[in-house]
Formats: C-alpha cells, sequence, structure tokens
C-alpha cells in the first residue's frame, strides 16, 4: 500500500492552520480598527494605543529564541497549543486594562504568545511534515493568513460598534479557546518519534557549517524586511508627500492589499521551479526597481500606480520568501532552529522600521525615505546573490 505523499499529508493541517493563523492575526490586529476608541477610553494618545503593537513585536522577537529548542525537542503542536491559551490570557488582560501599565503589560502576553503561535510555529510544523516540500504549503498558508484585514477589520468595527473595543477583544479571547484552540489539539498531527529522533541528531550534525549562510540568511530578510514593513505604516502618508491627493492616497493604498495577495498566489505556481533564494533575487529586484520609479514618479498618478503594481507583487512575494529562504538551506533538522533564530532581528525590524521611517519622512522629507530604501534594497539583492552560491551540493544531487 503506497505512503500518502507530502501534499496528501499536509492537507488537514494546511487547512487547520489556515484557519487559525487568520483567526490570531485578525484577533491581534484590532487596534488598526478601533485605536480613537482605545485612546479615548484608555485616556491617552494614539500613538501609546499603538505602542502596544511595538511591544507585540519586540516581545515576539525577543522569545523566538528561547522558543527554538522547544520546537525542536517536543516539536511546534504543543508548542502552538499553549500559545493559543496564552493568546486568550493576552486579549482578556487588554479588554480590562485601565491603565497603560496593564495595557502594555497585556501587548507583553500576546507578543510572547503570538512567538509561540503565530507563522515562524506553523511553518516549522509543516516543515516538520515535510521537510524541503513544505515550500508550497508555506505559500498556500500566506495567501490565506495576509486576508486577516480583510475578513477581521470589517468584523471589529462591526462588534466594537455593539459591544465596545472591550467586548471585542472578549469575544476574540472566547475564539481563541472555542475555535483555535480544539482545532491545533486535534486538527495537528503529533510529531513521529523519527522525526524528533531526525531533528537531534541533524541538529547535532551540521549547524557550524551554516554559520556564514545563517547571518546572510538573516541580513537579507532583515533588509528587505525593513522596507516592507515600514511602507506598510507609512505608505498613505508617502504617496500624499509624491504628490497624490489624500482621496488618491487612500484608493491606491488599498488596493494594494489585492496586489499582495496575488504575489503570493503566484509563490504555489512558481515553487516548484523557482526556490526561495531565486524568488527571493527576483522579488528584491522588483522591489527595487519600484522604488527607483517612485523616486521619479513626481507626482503622476500613472507613474505611482506602476510603482504599487511593482511593489506589491515584490512585497507580497518576500512575505513568502521569508520562511522559503531558509527551507532552502535547512530541512527538518535544522529549519526549526533557524526560523526561531531569524524570528528575533524580523520582529524587531517590524517593530523599529514604522517610527524610523516616519520620523525620516517628517524631518527631512520623502526623498531621505526612499534613498535609505534603496540602499537597503541594492544591499540585500547583493546578499541574496552572495547566497546563490552557498545552496547546499544535495541540491544539485536532487535536482541534475
Amino acid at each position: 500500500m503506497d505512503r500518502p505523499g507530502p501534499e496528501t499529508r499536509l492537507l488537514l493541517p494546511l487547512v487547520v492552520l489556515s484557519v487559525a493563523q487568520l483567526i490570531g492575526w485578525g484577533a491581534v490586529s484590532f487596534p488598526a480598527v478601533v485605536s480613537r476608541d482605545m485612546a479615548a477610553d484608555l485616556n491617552v494618545d494614539i500613538s501609546t494605543v499603538f505602542a502596544g503593537t511595538t511591544v507585540f513585536y519586540v516581545t515576539m522577537g525577543a522569545c523566538a529564541p528561547f522558543l527554538s529548542r522547544l520546537f525542536t525537542s517536543i516539536g511546534a503542536r504543543p508548542v502552538m497549543i499553549g500559545g493559543t491559551i496564552m493568546s486568550a490570557f493576552g486579549l482578556a488582560l487588554v479588554s480590562l486594562s485601565h491603565s497603560p501599565i496593564t495595557y502594555f503589560l497585556g501587548w507583553l502576553v500576546l507578543g510572547a504568545a503570538g512567538s509561540a503561535s503565530l507563522t515562524t510555529p506553523a511553518h516549522i510544523l509543516l516543515n516538520e511534515i515535510a521537510g524541503r516540500n513544505a515550500a508550497r504549503a508555506i505559500a498556500s498558508l500566506a495567501l490565506v493568513s495576509g486576508l486577516f484585514g480583510t475578513v477581521f477589520w470589517p468584523l471589529t468595527s462591526f462588534l466594537s460598534g455593539e459591544i465596545g473595543w472591550r467586548g471585542a477583544c472578549e469575544v476574540y479571547a472566547v475564539v481563541m479557546i472555542t475555535v483555535c484552540l480544539p482545532l491545533y489539539i486535534f486538527g495537528l498531527p503529533a510529531r513521529s518519534k523519527a522525526a524528533a529522533v531526525t531533528k537531534a541528531t541533524t541538529s547535532r550534525g551540521s549547524g557550524r557549517s551554516y554559520d556564514r549562510t545563517f547571518y546572510l540568511i538573516v541580513a537579507a530578510i532583515a533588509l528587505n524586511a525593513f522596507i516592507t514593513f515600514g511602507f506598510s505604516s507609512i505608505l498613505i502618508e508617502l504617496l500624499k508627500a509624491e504628490g497624490l491627493s489624500p482621496a488618491q492616497a487612500l484608493g491606491y493604498g488599498s488596493a494594494l492589499g489585492i496586489v499582495q495577495i496575488c504575489a503570493r498566489g503566484l509563490n504555489i505556481v512558481t515553487e516548484k521551479r523557482w526556490d526561495g533564494v531565486t524568488i527571493g533575487v527576483a522579488s528584491s529586484a522588483i522591489l527595487c526597481g519600484s522604488l527607483v520609479i517612485l523616486f521619479g514618479a513626481q507626482g503622476s498618478p500613472a507613474a505611482i500606480a506602476v510603482f504599487l503594481l511593482l511593489y506589491g507583487i515584490s512585497s507580497g512575494a518576500l512575505a513568502v520568501a521569508r520562511s522559503t529562504i531558509p527551507l532552502v538551506f535547512y530541512d527538518k533538522g535544522e529549519f526549526a532552529k533557524a526560523l526561531s533564530r531569524i524570528a528575533l532581528p524580523l520582529n524587531w525590524i517590524s517593530a523599529i522600521s514604522p517610527p524610523v521611517l516616519i520620523s525620516l519622512m517628517t524631518n527631512l522629507g520623502s526623498r531621505a525615505v526612499l534613498s535609505l530604501c534603496l540602499l537597503c534594497s541594492c544591499t540585500a539583492i547583493l546578499v541574496l546573490l552572495l547566497l546563490r552560491g552557498r545552496r547546499p551540493v544535495i541540491e544539485a544531487v536532487v535536482n541534475p
């Protein structure tokens, strides 16, 4: 009797993870919709409300290296179960907060929970099941989870209007326990003993040979993430500074999400022809080209539309490449460890980049922002080209 192939074994876990990750990211994104209500209720300014998100990302990054050993020793599933319970507790804590101290404490808990349950653990679990064959599943998961704003922002607005932002938070906490937790417990496979032995032996064997490669991977991912995470916060204001009216900037910016989702879908189509490094090089080159176009747009709506199209394609593809680039160099034995270590700089970049770019644009203008991002983009391309020559020898054997 034939054993089920990797794609068959991945089907149920992929469905489970898609639903749970969509809910997980949607639940923690509620400040984007109700920030003004939260600021008025907590008697703080809006920047303080959004500082909770900064605490969230910084904590996610700080916890990731410590969770690496748990992912290696017991697997992703039990860690994600624990993280989901913590997420419910964190959301409840935020909903009960009446001062900045308890508010930030809630986001601290959510950050630790997110490190154990959001994105990185999901990619590690898919790798546990299928190894390097998990690239298509990771791209599919990114395609679905990228819709969290489309699904949850209108839902948050509705719930807030009916029961307030605190009530919406409490609803999401209940959903984490009643929907996500059972999905993880009953819908995800336990890691086999053979997989545990493989992880233990390979993590002792080949870690040292990838040290320089690992730092190149981190550099490439971080440089591109600095641009994309920063632009996610300042894009509307940047487009205004480049000459669009407020209505045009909002309309153009809203269309970006659709382009990014389509670009993530392209990863699924090209996965068998291009590995993560090749997609990373191509996407980085497109990103660089889009920045050059915006630099010379001079307020032209047509040129800015071309920029958004190219930027959306590149940033959407790079969102997937963050996990598929390490997949080229690390198989089941080391992928969990590598991805957990990458999460530290990645999450800190996501926390630092928006305020840096906003400050730069406020004080020096949009030209300074684009110049810095172009420098980061060109450097990322160079690093990725260096990575192309460091692919493991096994890749040449498997794919002659």
